[in-house]
């Protein structure tokens, strides 16, 4: 994709003369939508980026966040590697962590831990049961070779995502604020030196290439702009960065991701307010003949770029070697322009601000979303349980996360398949709060749901920021912190731009009425093919925290009662059983009352179980809460009670209901009781519904049963 006319007469401006063929590739790869925000920048204004516990907000690799009576600080970011995951699965998932690791690299942090959000095409599908399977092996196969455990994430299927599934990955690491660092490079005349990795020329023109529609030959034709990633090297820049850090050795740092080594660069020292002057000559490279341009762009991974103190290069070469690592000294930072040298010809020289912040926003047309019109299906209540219990979007996803190493790290407190993972922080000697022996735990939990945004684009993306928060609050944490990943389609397209805008505004006041500050992020846009556009979809990723490491899971004891905190809802819009008749309907509005009494439940002494209503509605939450020796009997008023989707609810098992009602301020609504015999009893609309263990685990075992 070249550079737009009107983009290249703004740059002619500038410099004063016509751009050289490496400048016109730099502005087209820095000033596409992937890097330079330009259709969704405008939009972002909408969040509230900041709180008391903000230590980094949005424009940095990752954001950074103190955790509350504690010394210690949590690096947080999340990134999209959507359209290199359709043209090859496998590397496009696998770079996709490698990239958010690095970015949590860069903060000076160590990662600890890794959520995934997948979105595919409709799971019938041979086409999308392959992606699905590249994408979790690639997931895999990185994560667990670097030792950073995923321990929570979602895996949705849709029509919409046919053409162009999506790769959403989070990673959040730890750092004290005595080693953190930032990207904005600090004084001229310190060096950049380039670790990692030897350069090759796979990935060039990535940045534009994610910023273009997926034609149908996308995937022999784009594969060249695929990285390949190697997680062994990846392993070893994550210790000789931490090997650094502790030698005080890095003034400033940036991986490189999108647009290369020229993004890195320019983009620290632009943070900065200076230049550069780099040889591009210097860097070590993988293959022979690699021209100015496949050197500025090439998007070869497991690299970082450091601004080094000139005494302390030796010692980075040191360091680097030990872990055996390329390193190259490929220049210095400057007061001037960022300038590219090759073979003695002056390739780039044009002021790094400008580069890196200079592309013009885009003023486009959008449409208002239209409501769906309501047409509910006729079914048997027998009927309906059996095909949305089994159904792959609320079915168990163990085939995914049991290939993940959740637990390295000895940091796991639960793993995935609750409503939120729950994480140890190492041992603070600077504890202020009075937790159970000074313990503190992190929560995480990221997702979204396409048949919600698909329904209703504002209120599904604020349901998806209520939904996020009652995971974390049955597991009783705050939130701490957000971060979204805002994928859509071709903005060109006013009604795919007014989807896109309403599901964005719908996720910033729905973060805002959780307390949940937006702290960093990532755009993907042109997510479309020729099956059509894919539905908005806002991942939130949300941290939270919560003192002491003893939180109820969701599976039923079989001693107490059972309630519905936060009352029914009869509402259906989004939900799956009308994915599943082809029904359809507005989804509501949601309420985000019930998420701080989702966590006082959760936190009351009376409390045996929890677990939220979420995918699937009241129906799967009770089946997921039944063991093998524990049960469940309830009586529900209605189906629409039985499948509603409202978030900002859940399921408590407890041995005193008239205290838990009195200890929360929300609605709590008598269901039945828990049972010892392992099986799960609805009586609903006039029918009894009635599941033994080994059947629920049977109907949910969709994935399973055709993957493996």
């Amino acid at each position: 994709m070249p550079l737009a006319d009107s983009d290249r007469r703004l740059v002619e401006a500038e410099l004063g003369r016509d751009p050289t063929r490496a400048e016109a590739a730099l502005f087209e790869n820095l000033w596409s939508e992937h890097c330079a925000y330009r259709s969704s920048r405008p939009l972002l204004s909408a969040f509230t980026t900041d709180s008391d516990d903000v230590v980094v907000g949005p424009g940095d690799d990752a954001a950074v966040v103190s955790v509350p009576g504690t010394d210690q600080l949590v690096t947080f970011g999340v990134e999209s590697h959507n359209h290199p995951s359709y043209v090859d699965p496998y590397d496009g998932a696998a770079t996709g962590v490698g990239g958010i690791v690095r970015d949590t690299l860069s903060m000076g942090a160590y990662p600890v831990a890794l959520a995934d959000a997948l979105y595919f095409g409709g799971f019938d599908r041979d086409h999308s049961r392959y992606l699905l399977d590249g994408v979790v092996e690639g997931i895999s196969d990185y994560g667990n070779a670097i030792g950073v455990p995923t321990v929570t994430g979602s895996t949705q299927f849709h029509d919409g995502y046919e053409g162009n599934p999506l790769v959403n990955v989070a990673c959040v690491g730890l750092v004290t604020e005595d080693r953190l660092v930032t990207a904005a490079a600090n004084e001229p005349g310190n060096k950049l030196v380039l670790v990692g990795n030897a350069t090759g020329r796979d990935g060039l023109g990535g940045a534009s290439f994610a910023s273009e529609d997926l034609a149908e030959d996308a995937e022999t034709e784009d594969r060249p702009a695929v990285q390949v990633g190697d997680p062994y090297t990846e392993k070893l820049l994550v210790e000789a960065n931490e090997a650094l850090v502790d030698e005080d050795l890095v003034m400033a740092a940036r991986d490189l991701g999108a647009a290369g080594l020229g993004g890195a660069s320019s983009e620290m020292v632009a943070q900065g307010g200076l230049g550069a002057r780099i040889d591009l000559g210097a860097v070590h490279q993988r293959e022979p003949n690699m021209n100015a341009l496949e050197i500025l762009l090439a998007e070869s991974q497991e690299r970082m770029c450091y601004e080094v103190r000139p005494e302390d290069v030796e010692r980075v070469r040191e360091i680097a070697e030990r872990f055996d690592l390329g390193c190259s000294v490929i220049g210095e930072v400057t007061d001037g322009n960022y300038v590219c040298e090759f073979e003695g010809e002056t390739v780039v020289d044009a002021p790094a601000e400008f580069l890196a912040d200079g592309a013009p926003m885009n003023d486009l047309e959008r449409e208002e979303p239209s409501e769906p019109e309501t047409d509910l299906p006729d079914v048997s209540v027998g009927k309906a349980f059996d095909a949305v219990l089994s159904s792959p979007n609320t079915a168990s996803k163990r085939w995914v996360y049991r290939q993940y190493d959740h637990e390295v790290g000895n940091r796991t407190l639960r793993r995935p398949g609750e409503d939120a993972a729950a994480l140890t922080l190492p041992a603070a000697d600077a504890l202020t709060l009075p937790a159970a022996d000074g313990e503190v735990a992190l929560a995480f939990s990221a997702g979204a749901n396409p048949n919600w945004t698909d329904a209703s684009p504002y209120r599904g993306a604020y349901a998806t920021a209520v939904e996020n928060a009652t995971n974390l609050a049955a597991v009783g944490a705050e939130p701490l912190a957000a971060v979204d990943c805002l994928n859509g389609g071709n903005p060109e397209k006013p009604d795919v731009y007014g989807g896109f805008a309403a599901a964005v505004d719908g996720l910033a006041d729905g973060c805002r009425a959780v307390d949940a500050p937006v702290v960093g992020g990532n755009v993907s846009l042109y997510n479309d093919s020729a099956a059509g556009p894919v539905p908005p979809t806002p991942t939130l990723a949300m941290l939270g925290v919560r003192q002491g490491y003893d939180a109820p899971g969701m599976a039923t004891v079989g001693d107490g009662d059972l309630v519905l905190v936060g009352g029914h809802d009869e509402t259906l819009g989004g939900s799956e059983y009308l994915a599943q008749f082809d029904g359809r309907a507005p989804f509501p509005d949601v309420a985000d009352d019930g998420v701080a009494a989702v966590r006082a439940a959760a936190t009351h002494d009376a409390t045996l179980a929890v677990h939220d209503v979420s995918d699937g509605g009241l129906a799967v939450t009770l089946a997921e809460m039944v063991g093998e020796d524990a049960g469940v009997a309830v009586d529900v008023p209605s189906v629409g009670a039985l499948f509603s989707e409202a978030p900002g609810r859940a399921v408590v098992e407890t041995t005193d209901a008239t205290a838990l009602r009195d200890a929360v301020d929300a609605p709590v609504v008598d269901l039945g009781e828990a049972t010892g015999d392992g099986a799960l009893s609805v009586a609903v609309a006039g029918e009894v519904v009635d599941y033994g263990f080994e059947e629920i685990v049977d109907a949910r075992r969709v994935l399973e049963r055709e993957l493996d």
